[in-house]
């Protein structure tokens, strides 16, 4: 994966008021989007596993995860589920057939979770059946009510469900700090697009390492380190 700053466009875009920083809040929570089997098995339609980037994806979700599972910082998963026949899907199933992994009764199996990647109790877990996570769910008012100020955003895939959850984060005032490395797409020329995209428009597209940083911080040390009390 490369980085927005190699993108050949990057300079014309800094020179004309792209790629600002948001900068972090005080209070993060991690957002899992979508992490299931149907993205890492060969043989699924939306199998991304051959692209390296994506395959080592969930190792880096992982150490995400432990990072705020270890200071108590807010971790909340999507999860897409639909109804029999698929009636619940809408337009978004009339351009993409394979979201029928997730249809209630579906026995494939690659709506499974990925080993280490489960929610905990007491975990949030929005259920979806748009690409972003906010749209027709409950997330907004449950980030208001948990006064989270900033997402960490990871998961799949980086051009659909990750690209429509960080826009609708950033209309919502909720920063957005997407982690490129814990992305996945089965093209890498569509995630490094996506990437460099989010970066300069909607997001500040952050290592593995500042992550984990904030995370591990938790919300007083990033509340101290921002002047709050």
């Amino acid at each position: 994966m490369s980085a927005p700053s190699d993108h050949p466009d990057h300079a014309s875009y800094r020179a004309t008021g792209f790629g600002n920083r948001i900068g972090w809040g005080h209070r993060p929570a991690l957002l899992l989007i979508d992490v299931c089997t149907a993205y890492w098995t060969p043989g699924s339609p939306l199998d991304t596993s051959a692209n390296p980037a994506s395959a080592a994806s969930p190792e880096v979700m992982k150490r995400l995860l432990a990072a705020a599972r270890e200071s108590h910082v807010p971790v909340i998963w999507t999860q897409v589920s639909y109804r029999k026949g698929m009636r619940d899907a809408g337009l978004f199933y009339a351009k993409s057939k394979q979201l029928d992994v997730w249809e209630e009764g579906n026995v494939r199996g690659y709506d499974a979770v990925v080993p280490g990647l489960e929610p905990a109790e007491g975990e949030e877990v929005v259920v979806k059946r748009h690409p972003s996570a906010f749209f027709g769910t409950e997330l907004a008012g449950t980030l208001h009510l948990m006064e989270v100020d900033t997402l960490v955003i990871c998961g799949v895939s980086t051009s659909g469900c990750v690209r429509a959850t960080t826009l609708d984060a950033m209309c919502y005032n909720c920063r957005p700090m997407v982690v490129g490395t814990a992305c996945g797409d089965r093209s890498p020329a569509i995630h490094d697009a996506n990437i460099f995209d989010m970066d300069a428009k909607m997001a500040d597209v952050v290592t593995e390492e500042e992550a984990i940083k904030h995370l591990k911080a938790g919300w007083s040390a990033n509340a101290q380190r921002n002047g709050q009390h």
